[in-house]
């Protein structure tokens, strides 16, 4: 069992984009962001998944630590939802901004394979660099290791 708890998120990334890492210094390469990946709104790679987001800057939203995915939410209210998994070999899990991958938040959690679901809302409001967007980010230990990235719900523009 982990310590459920939710953690709100307001800080300024760039590029669309915002990672979630188990906190190893180790580059994803860049090449993370393929023309899949783009659509689905997340990249990802071992013990690392960026998060793709429509503003350039402002990021609000949270993260909640849950024990499993049942009861997460249902998908109605938000614009695009994907899945994807994270391996956290550390120990630890950070939220980090991009470019600069600066430290957002760091959350302990046991060393494991983790499903991450990010739901996003308010993509229409985006104007320019900024808007109303709110990404809601769920995570709990995964039940099977299909690393696959999985959109629930697809946003088209």
């Amino acid at each position: 069992m982990i310590n459920e708890d939710v953690y709100p998120l307001d800080f300024y990334t760039q590029y669309s984009q915002f990672y979630l890492t188990d906190g190893a210094d180790e580059d994803s390469g860049g090449v993370l962001w393929t023309d899949t990946a783009f659509y689905q709104r997340m990249a990802s790679d071992k013990g690392f998944l960026a998060v793709g987001t429509e503003c350039y800057g402002p990021v609000k939203g949270r993260l909640e630590i849950k024990n499993d995915g049942s009861n997460i939410g249902n998908l109605d209210e938000y614009d695009h939802v994907v899945e994807g998994k994270i391996d956290i070999e550390t120990g630890v899990l950070q939220v980090q901004d991009c470019p600069t991958s600066s430290v957002v938040l760091e959350v302990e959690l046991p060393s494991g394979l983790y499903s991450v679901r990010v739901y996003s809302k308010g993509l229409t409001t985006v104007e320019g660099d900024e808007g109303d967007d709110f990404y809601r980010i769920v995570i709990w230990p995964a039940m099977n290791n299909d690393r696959k990235v999985n959109v629930l719900k697809q946003y088209t523009p």
